[in-house]
């Protein structure tokens, strides 16, 4: 088995890691970083639950190689707000419910994290849009898209702001 040397940040932190040519970088995310918020669901980039951020832009870590991410600037689950504090899309999931089982959860977070990040007023058909990537089982959407109305919301009325878990913005 052929091993190759890859250096990446992964949530700000620097990483370097002797991997396989065939190890995938969800895999590596989650065996070699225990960073196991990135979920595998159907392990053919269908259902968007092992969605992460790579240079700021959407990947599906399941059809990428680890060794594709070498020298590359990685965001995970777990890299979403800071100690202590929520990120605005987190505490509009908690508030309006937009969870279910969860399994899904951290791909819908990341993806409208994104579009929070790139898009200062995406209009509804945008969130949905961005939205389709990610595929429930559970819910209708309904909570999902209302979560991230809301934080696109919570931007428009107090930017640059975090909550506090336990400290919901409740209007």
């Amino acid at each position: 088995m052929s091993l190759h040397s890859i250096s990446l940040t992964v949530n700000g932190t620097k990483y370097t890691r002797e991997v396989p040519s065939r190890l995938t970088l969800a895999d590596f995310l989650r065996e070699s970083l225990d960073l196991t918020g990135t979920h595998l669901g159907c392990e053919h980039g269908v259902c968007g639950v092992c969605t992460i951020l790579v240079n700021g832009r959407l990947a599906r870590s399941c059809l990428m190689l680890a060794v594709q991410a070498d020298a590359v600037e990685i965001r995970t689950i777990e890299g979403i707000g800071s100690e202590g504090m929520l990120h605005p899309v987190q505490t509009a999931f908690w508030q309006r419910h937009g969870t279910q089982c969860g399994f899904c959860t951290a791909g819908f977070v990341i993806t409208a994290v994104e579009l929070f990040e790139r898009e200062n007023s995406p209009t509804r058909d945008e969130v949905l849009d961005a939205l389709g990537g990610v595929l429930c089982r559970c819910t209708g959407y309904v909570k999902i898209v209302e979560a991230v109305d809301e934080a696109l919301e919570s931007r428009r009325d107090t930017p640059g702001t975090a909550t506090e878990p336990g400290e919901p913005n409740v209007r």
